[in-house]
Order: structure tokens, then C-alpha cells, then sequence
């Protein structure tokens, strides 16, 4: 390879976008201990070549088949299959020093699974995960989705115990409940360094405790938990229909609750909706604060896009940055995936992401579920063989009564079917967006007032989802 400054610049974008997405994997230290030295020299022929001067680890990769887990990343990240190449570039040791080296290694890596060995700077021997600083309060980007559970989660960092105790949020899948999680524990240990907080994933609680019966080792693990200043358990359904579990969660959390130590939950659900949880523990979890997270609106979508945009440092136009925002509706980790996959090509390519490059991104995201635009394009086919009218008409200037009904039904069912703005609907038929409120209006009037149409419009509405319209 050249030594094209840029070039090398973007290559190491994409490999710390690689490094990144790993962390999904494994913990954030591991990630840093075996993956932090790694260099990236090239990536051409759909071939990732990375280096490394420690042959110990080089050794460990190799034999753990880390590389493979590199190159399954790299693969995801750009949508096809990439193939890693990792090569030890350091001086050799004499094969008893490895040897060795890599036995201590094995019996500390052990003794880090029995919860013998606690690493540097975690108080609690493992179970909080690395401070990850990039999950803050400040780049909490907030929306009327989730205001309330930012704003009841700030309280909890400035008054641990006082007010909100236990603080219970709940929310789908990758809306950011962790990042507040994670943004509490950097908010407390700002201010008090020493203090003690553990983090845990409600399954690993469940673990850990079948692991602690089996050593006959519980007298410790009630000391963990019950002797901290902060428990946060992330998904805590997990822990449901656990009979032992629940009982041990049950004490765990009245000696913490006593001691007016602070106590903050998370879930897919609220308390009551868990099912197979027992009604003691549902009954405590509402003793406090319950607050949900839904999936952000258009609005919240393109400040998480713009603000995920430049972290990774690449430049999205108003026009793609629209269609990300109208596409990517489920959930910000799917929208950091999207992002990070088109920064990937854009520093490969050294090209500007254009409207091409995101449909193509969104499409293989969504896993085969289709673009608002593929949509859109469905609802103007279906109403143009309905009612005999061609696309070009509906859009165009005519006025007569066949045309504009047919416009206004395309206008409704756009804004009922797809999640775009008013303004951007307007834009595909070069009108201001009071008309298509306007059209709207006329639809709903309609179906209300003519049984006929409530009819055509609801198998319209089936005909285009493949799903039993309302």
C-alpha cells in the first residue's frame, strides 16, 4: 500500500468503526486488551490485512479464532464478505517464553471467569463494565420519546436514594436504556470516586448465583450485592420464572432498599406486564419511579442521525439525512449500524454519501423490508390501477374530480401507511404541506360519511401492507 496520508487516515476510521461494533460482543476492556494495538495496513479485494507486534496475543487471537470474529464484523459492516489477514510483524520469542507466557495467561483468564481475579479500577471485581465515556447525559440526545426517563434518571445521578427509589425504566430494545444507565454510573463517579456500584445484566445476575450455589460460595455473593451503594440490573425480566433467582432478588433488594441504597431497574415491559414474575417482587418495583422510552419520533430521528453523523466525522446531505430518518424507525442501535456501515464506504470509496449508496445501506438493514420509497411507490401503483388514473396525473396540476379524489386518497395513505413528515409528502406532489393535511381531512370525512369508501380505502390499505387495515 502507498503511504497516501488520507488514505491511511480512513482506513483507521474503519477499523475503530470494526474495534467498535466488537464491543457488542464482548466487554470494552477485552476489546481494548486484545484488539488495542492491532494496525490496519489494507483493505482491497474484499481483504482486510491487520498487523500486530505481540505475538502473544498474536498466539491467542489465532487460537481463540478472534480473527474470524474480526473478519464476521468487517463482513457486517459493509454488506458483503471480508476476509481478515492477520499478520505478526514483531520479534519472535523462544518457544518456552511463550509457552509460558500463555499458561499464566490461561490461569488468569480462568481465574477471571471464577471471579477470583478483579480487574485494576473495578471495585466490584467485574461486574460493571467499563466506564464507556461515551455514554453521557450531554449526548443523550432528547426527544419527547424519552424526556421523562432522561429527566428521572438525572435526578437519580444528582440524589442517589433520595427521591426515586428504586427507579424502574422500561422501553423496546436499543432505545438507549443503557446509555442512561451508563450515563448515571459516569455522572456518580464524577462526584464520588470511591463509591461502590454494580452493573449487571439480569441473566448474568442468574448465573452468577448458580455458579455461587455450586461453589457454596452465597455467603460472598449476598456480601456483593447487598454491601454496594448502587445496584443497576439491565433487563431484569430476564429473572422471571427463576424461582431461586427471585427469592435471592427479593432479599437483595429489601437489605439495599432499607439501607437506602439506590436501586435502578430496566426492562422490555412495565412491572405488571412480566409474566411469570412474582407479584412481591412486581409490587416492589413499583414502590418507586416507573418511566418509559418509546422509539423516537421523525423529529428526534434526525438529531440522532446528525449527532451519530459526527462522531464517526462523515457529512450526510439534508436530502439523504430525510430518507435515513423516514426509513430507520425501530431503534437508534439500528440507526448507529446504518451510520457506521455508510461511513465505512465513504472512507473506503472516498466518495460523498449519496442517495444511491443509503438506499442500498437501508435496504440490506432492514432485512428485506422495504424503503418508505418502495412503499410510496406501491401506494401510487395500487391506486392508479383502482382507479384508472396514472401516477404522472395524480402528481401533476389537473383539477377535475377523479384526479384530485385520487390525490387525496394517495395523500392519506402515505401519512397513515409511512412515517413521513407532512412537509415531505408535500414535496412529492410540488405542494405546500397544508394540502396534505387538507387531503387528509377529505379521506377521513369521507369514511366516516360513505360506507362504500371506508371500504375501498381499507383494501386498499390491505392490498398495499398485506396486512387487515383498521
Amino acid at each position: 500500500k502507498d503511504d497516501d496520508m488520507p488514505y491511511s487516515e480512513d482506513l483507521e476510521k474503519i477499523w475503530d468503526l470494526v474495534r467498535g461494533t466488537l464491543k457488542e460482543d464482548m466487554p470494552e476492556s477485552s476489546v481494548n486488551l486484545w484488539f488495542g494495538d492491532i494496525k490496519i495496513e489494507s483493505l482491497e479485494n474484499n481483504i482486510a490485512v491487520l498487523t500486530m507486534k505481540s505475538e502473544l496475543k498474536f498466539q491467542i487471537i489465532k487460537n481463540n479464532k478472534y480473527d474470524q470474529l474480526i473478519s464476521h464484523h468487517f463482513s457486517e459492516l459493509f454488506g458483503t464478505e471480508i476476509t481478515v489477514d492477520l499478520r505478526f510483524v514483531g520479534e519472535h520469542l523462544d518457544s518456552m517464553t511463550l509457552m509460558s507466557r500463555l499458561e499464566g495467561l490461561g490461569k488468569m483468564n480462568e481465574a477471571n471467569r471464577r471471579g477470583d481475579v478483579k480487574p485494576k479500577n473495578h471495585p466490584i471485581g467485574g461486574t460493571l463494565p467499563p466506564y464507556n465515556f461515551e455514554y453521557t447525559f450531554d449526548n443523550f440526545i432528547v426527544g419527547n420519546s424519552n424526556k421523562f426517563a432522561h429527566a428521572a434518571c438525572t435526578a437519580v445521578a444528582q440524589y442517589p436514594a433520595r427521591d426515586y427509589n428504586p427507579l424502574f425504566i422500561y422501553g423496546p430494545s436499543g432505545l438507549g436504556k443503557t446509555h442512561l444507565l451508563y450515563a448515571i454510573t459516569n455522572e456518580v463517579k464524577k462526584k464520588k470516586p470511591d463509591v461502590s456500584i454494580i452493573y449487571i445484566k439480569g441473566e448474568d445476575f442468574t448465573n452468577q448465583m448458580i455458579e455461587s450455589l455450586a461453589r457454596q460460595e452465597m455467603k460472598e455473593f449476598r456480601n456483593k450485592y447487598r454491601s454496594c451503594d448502587m445496584l443497576l440490573i439491565d433487563d431484569i425480566q430476564f429473572i422471571a420464572g427463576k424461582v431461586s433467582t427471585q427469592e435471592e432478588f427479593f432479599h437483595t433488594f429489601n437489605s439495599l432498599y432499607e439501607e437506602h441504597k439506590q436501586i435502578i431497574l430496566t426492562s422490555d415491559r412495565p412491572p405488571r406486564e412480566i409474566k411469570t414474575l412474582e407479584d412481591r417482587l412486581k409490587t416492589r418495583f413499583e414502590w418507586g419511579l416507573i418511566a418509559d422510552i418509546q422509539p423516537p419520533d421523525l423529529e428526534l430521528r434526525i438529531a440522532i442521525i446528525k449527532k451519530k453523523a459526527e462522531q464517526v466525522g462523515i457529512i450526510i446531505s439534508d436530502e439523504v439525512l430525510t430518507y435515513l430518518a423516514e426509513n430507520l424507525r425501530s431503534n437508534i442501535r439500528q440507526i448507529e449500524g446504518a451510520i457506521k456501515k455508510l461511513a465505512a464506504l465513504s472512507f473506503l470509496s472516498g466518495r460523498e454519501i449519496s442517495m444511491d449508496t443509503a438506499e442500498s445501506c437501508i435496504s440490506e438493514l432492514l432485512g428485506g423490508a422495504e424503503p418508505t420509497s418502495v412503499t410510496v411507490d406501491r401506494i401510487f401503483a395500487a391506486v392508479s390501477k383502482k382507479y384508472g388514473i396514472k401516477r404522472e396525473d395524480i402528481v401533476g396540476q389537473k383539477r377535475n374530480k377523479e384526479i384530485a379524489q385520487a390525490r387525496h386518497i394517495c395523500n392519506y395513505l402515505i401519512r397513515n401507511i409511512t412515517d413521513m413528515s407532512l412537509p415531505n409528502i408535500g414535496k412529492i406532489f410540488n405542494r405546500h404541506y397544508s394540502t396534505v393535511i387538507s387531503s387528509v381531512d377529505f379521506v377521513d370525512k369521507k369514511i366516516k360519511t360513505d360506507p362504500l369508501f371506508a371500504l375501498e380505502i381499507k383494501n386498499l390499505k390491505k392490498e398495499i401492507t398485506g396486512t387487515d387495515a383498521d
